[in-house]
């Protein structure tokens, strides 16, 4: 997935998973009850800081907070723009 843009310094765009739809057991989660995802890939990443190199790089999948990044919307798909602080693991 190509996207035409190019976070500054140590931001990363992060396209998030999507919500899960049902549980384990199969039974069915309603728009109202879905928690946000905390996992997604790297679609775009910056050059890192003069001094701090970025330690990511597109195509990671990876663990953020809850509530990290900003919300946009590009071409019609759904993106995180977030610092590489607010990221916890590559998995």
């Amino acid at each position: 997935m190509a996207v035409n843009i190019k976070p500054l310094a140590d931001r990363v765009l992060v396209k998030a998973d999507a919500a899960e739809e049902t549980t384990k057991s199969g039974l069915f989660i309603p728009d109202t009850a879905k928690e946000k995802p905390m996992r997604g890939v790297i679609v775009a990443a910056g050059a890192g800081k003069k001094d701090e190199p970025m330690t990511v790089k597109v195509g990671d999948k990876v663990l953020y907070g809850k509530y990290a990044g900003t919300e946009l919307t590009v071409e019609g798909e759904e993106f995180l723009i977030m610092r590489e602080s607010d990221i916890f693991a590559v998995l």
